[in-house]
């Protein structure tokens, strides 16, 4: 009886040591705070643009591949007028390729650049995204001429004012500018770094895209 009772002693204290270890394990482990991500793209197919869309177009599924299946994305066209063409998970390869393939067409007639109007829209999707429990981060992709129609063209006098009033309902958007000329990219340095500052305003041109998008994925808190 007594070596029974010394046996049960032994593995109940057993058992209180692997439980208290199992606790303290538990209790020690970060559960990862995931918040999905909505990545607007502004996307150029202006006749000016066409040299370099098929690469941007490629790109821009890059981004769509690293991202997760709980992500969201928006892709607006950008030549004469902006609208939008597509919104849905990254995941949608057939979907996202029919559309832009249908939607990015060479078309002669339409050679103005409405970035202006395109991301006064991506603020207002990312608005409602955010609404929508989503982080929001905007992919600017084209060469950022001003073309056609100066009210549809960006106003970079008006801009910081506009992003600095988008943070007060999303303290968290990011911004990202590739594919145009260092020049015109340091000028969107120079104008969106003190409202956004190193980390949310991602630049990338032609040679250097390569490690944006993880700068991107850090910038969405990936």
């Amino acid at each position: 009886m007594n070596k029974r009772l010394i046996i049960s002693g032994i593995l109940i204290l057993a058992c209180s040591i692997v439980l208290k270890l199992l606790f303290v394990a538990f209790k020690n482990i970060e559960i990862d705070d995931f918040h999905p991500a909505s990545v607007i793209f502004v996307v150029d197919s202006s006749a000016s643009n066409q040299a370099k869309l098929a690469q941007e177009i490629e790109y821009l599924k890059s981004i769509c591949n690293i991202l997760d299946p709980e992500d969201s994305i928006k892709i607006l066209k950008v030549s004469e007028s902006s609208y939008l063409i597509y919104e849905g998970v990254p995941t949608d390869n057939s979907s996202i390729n029919k559309t832009l393939a249908e939607f990015t067409k060479y078309d002669s007639s339409e050679y103005g650049t409405a970035y202006g109007e395109a991301i006064k829209k991506a603020f207002e999707h990312a608005l409602n995204m955010k609404k929508e429990g989503y982080v929001p981060s905007i992919v600017v992709i084209g060469d950022l001429e001003n073309e056609g129609d100066a009210a549809k063209q960006i106003d970079w006098e008006t801009l910081p004012t506009n992003v600095e009033n988008i943070k007060k309902y999303i303290p968290e958007i990011s911004m990202m500018f590739v594919y145009a000329h260092p020049e015109k990219l340091d000028f969107v340095k120079t104008k969106l770094t003190p409202v956004l500052g190193e980390k949310k305003l991602i630049i990338a041109n032609e040679q250097t895209v390569a490690k944006s998008q993880r700068k991107l994925l850090e910038a969405i808190g990936r």
